[in-house]
């Protein structure tokens, strides 16, 4: 089956970025208005994130978000032909933040962002570009085809993929020199009770413990990356330091700050985000989770 779709998915990616992108306009009326994929989510999501907006401004968010999604779906097939040289051209970064902390220092760093649009590109150029290793955790998918595709896809500029599932225990059967780690930190988390009950959008929300927990086990250097459409076809990532001493902070404190950072991304750029997952899954609840608000 792999060399039927593959084939067929490299075929498409050979059309033109203009004739992808009219096809994606196409895709996003049938997914917007007739489908109505996981709308409700996206609407609840947007009212629980901007009640100050008025209902139109948060549908206006909700079609541009869908546009983003769809977009970056139909990038994702057309990175399969696309080069190095193009990708540098559609692409800007202060990267030399992270290649200067590899001349400077002997510490690994931890780059922690959100789930922005789209982290197909970004994933390619910072491998392309990172003087660092450039590490990331993936969730293998249940389709072995397309797993592999995503993986053949994601690995193409030397990446170094960790599965999800090994990810706790086994980092270091993947990794042996020095890295820098990519994290989407604000998935939820499997167990609330397990977590930093954090202020995200004005009402309590919590957050996995790992990467805080791992930078300061193994010392990090952690850094936040906001990655976004500059414009169609176009992207830019902004690299800011968090900490070069993660100990130095209180229990949950980097993971506070980290919220705040993807707040602030997301505030800045509202529909860069994949509101279409259940950010606010759990309900804060202060007998069961007051002991664990930072």
């Amino acid at each position: 089956m792999y060399y039927i779709i593959y084939p067929l998915l490299y075929s498409i990616s050979l059309l033109p970025w203009r004739v992808l992108y009219f096809i994606a306009d196409g895709l996003y009326g049938l997914v917007y208005y007739i489908f109505g994929y996981r709308k409700e989510v996206v609407l609840k999501n947007l009212l629980i994130a901007f009640p100050e907006k008025t209902e139109a401004e948060r549908i206006r968010i909700a079609k541009d978000f869908y546009h983003n999604f769809i977009d970056t779906i139909v990038e994702t097939i057309k990175l399969l032909s696309t080069s190095n040289e193009t990708l540098a051209k559609r692409f800007t970064c202060n990267f030399e933040i992270l290649n200067e902390l590899y001349d400077t220092t002997d510490l690994n760093v931890q780059l922690e962002c959100g789930h922005f649009f789209n982290w197909e590109i970004i994933n390619l150029n910072a491998a392309r570009i990172s003087k660092f290793p450039f590490v990331g955790v993936y969730q293998p998918l249940t389709n072995k085809v397309m797993n592999k595709i995503m993986l053949d896809l994601r690995k193409r500029n030397g990446t170094i993929l960790v599965p999800a599932n090994d990810f706790k225990n086994n980092f270091h059967d993947y990794v042996k020199d020095r890295y820098a780690l990519g994290l989407a930190a604000d998935q939820n988390p499997p167990n609330p009770l397990k977590a930093h009950w954090v202020p995200f959008f004005n009402r309590l929300t919590p957050f996995v413990v790992g990467p805080e927990k791992g930078a300061k086990q193994k010392n990090t250097i952690v850094m936040f990356g906001h990655f976004y459409k500059v414009k169609r076809g176009y992207y830019h990532t902004q690299l800011e330091l968090i900490t070069t001493t993660p100990n130095a902070y209180a229990e949950g404190e980097l993971t506070k700050v980290y919220a705040e950072h993807v707040e602030r991304a997301v505030r800045l750029k509202p529909a860069n985000y994949l509101w279409s997952h259940r950010r606010w899954k759990w309900e804060y609840d202060q007998e069961k989770f007051g002991h664990l608000v930072v």
